[in-house]
């Protein structure tokens, strides 16, 4: 039986007070790190491996069913926000398509073609990158997708929560999260959607380090979609240049970026 669906550790929940609950799940799920720490091996060799197909033009996709694809579009929708990467650079896609995102489409998993005809309608090529998400690692849709792309030269990677997957196997670069049984037998959406959530903050993360879109500890490409957001921009000038407020928001409305003032004060005090 895959770890995922083996029983979980406590019984008769329908009879726990609701403290015992959030306890229990609490301290389940305080387990989590430790159990993406232990695949740390397997996710550096990945991410270099996508640093490398980005500079060369190339794309990251991420495939999965469930809430395991609910987790790619995620990390996927939130690339262009927070580091000002152009829409597309990092693609989530999901079975049964974006209105699966909100509604479960029924079966939409079981198809071992289906997830290389989404991909195809994106003109995915041999410089981009799948990462196939699927907690049980046996999701038709998640497997025919990477092996299709396997065959088309793709550098490959997943993201699963069994050891020895069939999922596992059909990549170059398998991540493996065991993190034991879910509080509720086999509901995914919990320790295993938490440990895939992490893992994707620390791949996403760590490629947009590495692709320059980070300076200092700044996310100085973010977009300026939201007041929020403008005042983050603002005080991270103020710091950074030692400037007053209402300057700092004159340059900020004029450029358009953190990162484009920065250069263009740093760029003027050269000259």
């Amino acid at each position: 039986m895959n770890t995922t669906e083996s029983p979980s550790n406590f019984d008769n929940l329908e009879e726990m007070s609701i403290r015992d609950i959030l306890i229990n799940i609490n301290n389940e799920d305080n387990t989590v790190p430790k159990a993406v720490m232990r695949s740390m091996p397997q996710i550096e060799a990945l991410v270099p491996e996508i640093v490398k197909q980005l500079k060369k033009g190339g794309r990251l996709f991420y495939i999965g069913a469930g809430t395991s694809g609910r987790l790619g579009v995620v990390d996927a929708s939130e690339i262009p926000p927070t580091f000002g990467m152009p829409h597309g650079v990092v693609v989530g896609i999901i079975a049964g398509g974006d209105q699966a995102i909100r509604k479960a489409v029924e079966f939409a998993e079981d198809d071992t073609e289906q997830a290389w005809k989404d991909m195809q309608e994106h003109q995915i090529n041999h410089k981009d990158v799948v990462i196939g998400i699927a907690a049980s690692g046996r999701t038709p849709y998640v497997i025919g997708g990477v092996k299709a792309a396997m065959e088309h030269g793709l550098v490959t990677g997943c993201i699963t929560c069994n050891r020895d997957s069939e999922l596992g196997r059909s990549v170059t670069f398998p991540i493996e999260v065991v993190v034991g049984p879910e509080f509720v037998t086999g509901s995914t959406r919990m320790k295993a959607g938490t440990a895939q959530k992490l893992v994707l903050n620390m791949i996403s993360t760590a490629v947009m380090i590495q692709m320059g879109r980070v300076k200092g500890n700044k996310m100085v490409d973010m977009q300026l979609s939201n007041n929020k957001l403008v005042d983050r921009g603002t005080r991270m000038l103020m710091e950074e240049l030692s400037i007053g407020r209402e300057e700092a928001e004159e340059l900020l409305k004029e450029h358009g970026s953190v990162r484009k003032v920065i250069d263009f004060i740093r760029k003027n005090a050269r000259n």
